[in-house]
C-alpha cells in the first residue's frame, strides 16, 4: 500500500522520511506549507487521492476534523484511514463513523514513543478497530515500529493512549520533585541517578529524560503543549477531578505554557520547582 502522511510535526516528518526510504510514500501534507517535504502536495485532498493508506498525525481532535473534512471527497472503498493523533474515545468514534459512512476503512492507531523512538523505528502502536482492517494496516505500520498491540475497539485504543500519557506525566512530575529535593540536600546528580537506577522506581522515562534533566536541555521530544492537551482530553473524557495526580500535573503544564514554554519538552516542568 502507498501511504499519504497528513501532519509533518516532529513525529510525522520522521515517519514520512521512513516511508520514503522504504518506497511506500505517496504524498505528504501539512496545514502550514512544507514544500520541501518528500512528495509534498499543496492540498490535503490531493494527498488523499494519491495514497491508499492515509495516516493522520496532527495536534488534536479539531485538527483531525479539519483533515477529514478536506479529504472526504477522496474517501471510498480503496482508502484506509489510520488515525494516529492522540484523541479522546468520543472523537475516535465520531471519526470512525465519518470515514466508514463514505465506504472507507478506519483504524485507530495512537502511539507511544517520542523523537528518539521515531528516528529508530521503535514507535509502539496501539491498534483499535475491526480485526481484518487492523491486519491490513499492521504490515505498513511495521515500517515505523517495534511493537504493535491489538487493543480492541477504536475507542479502547484511544483511551489506552491517554492512560499511557497520564502515566508519563505523573512520572515526570515525580522525577522533577525527587531530583529537586536531593539537589537542595547537596546530593549530586551522579549519585541520584546511580542510586535510582537500582531502585524499583527506575523507569524508561527516567532513562530517556536523564540527559535532559542533567543538562537543563528542554528541546522538544514531546512538547508541553501536546501533553497538556492530552491530559485535558483524559480528564474531560473520564471524570475530571477523579484523577488528582493527573489534574495536578496538568496544572503544572498550564503554568509552563503561560511562562512561554509551550514548545519545550514536557520535562520543562522541572523549571517550575
Amino acid at each position: 500500500m502507498k501511504v499519504s502522511v497528513f501532519g509533518l510535526g516532529i513525529i510525522g516528518a520522521i515517519w514520512a522520511r521512513h516511508y520514503e526510504l522504504d518506497g511506500l510514500l505517496a504524498a505528504t501534507w501539512n496545514r502550514s506549507a512544507k514544500p520541501d517535504a518528500p512528495r509534498w502536495q499543496p492540498t490535503a485532498l490531493a494527498a488523499a487521492q494519491a495514497g491508499d493508506l492515509l495516516q493522520i498525525v496532527v495536534a488534536d481532535p479539531a485538527a483531525v476534523t479539519a483533515v477529514l473534512d478536506a479529504i472526504a471527497p477522496a474517501l471510498g472503498p480503496t482508502k484506509l484511514v489510520v488515525q494516529s493523533s492522540t484523541i479522546d474515545p468520543e472523537s475516535s468514534e465520531r471519526f470512525r463513523a465519518f470515514v466508514t459512512a463514505r465506504g472507507a476503512r478506519y483504524v485507530e492507531a495512537p502511539f507511544t514513543g517520542s523523537t528518539p523512538a521515531a528516528e529508530g523505528r521503535k514507535t509502539v502502536f496501539y491498534l483499535g478497530g475491526d480485526a481484518a482492517t487492523v491486519a491490513v494496516a499492521e504490515p505498513v505500520l511495521a515500517h515505523l515500529s517495534e511493537f504493535r498491540f491489538a487493543i480492541g475497539t477504536n475507542q479502547q485504543a484511544s483511551a489506552l493512549k491517554l492512560a499511557m500519557n497520564m502515566q508519563i506525566a505523573c512520572l515526570m512530575q515525580a522525577l522533577s520533585e525527587a531530583i529537586t529535593f536531593t539537589r537542595r540536600a547537596g546530593i549530586s546528580d551522579d549519585v541520584f541517578f546511580r542510586v535510582l537506577e537500582r531502585n524499583v522506581g527506575y523507569s524508561g522515562l527516567t532513562k530517556l529524560k536523564e540527559p535532559k534533566v542533567r543538562a537543563g536541555d528542554f528541546s522538544p521530544q514531546f512538547s508541553v503543549k501536546h501533553l497538556n492537551k492530552d491530559l485535558r482530553l483524559a480528564l474531560d473524557a473520564n471524570g475530571a477531578g477523579r484523577y488528582p495526580a493527573t489534574a495536578t500535573v496538568r496544572a503544572q503544564l498550564r503554568i509552563a505554557e503561560e511562562r512561554g514554554w509551550a514548545d519545550e519538552d514536557f520535562a520543562a516542568i522541572l523549571k517550575l520547582l
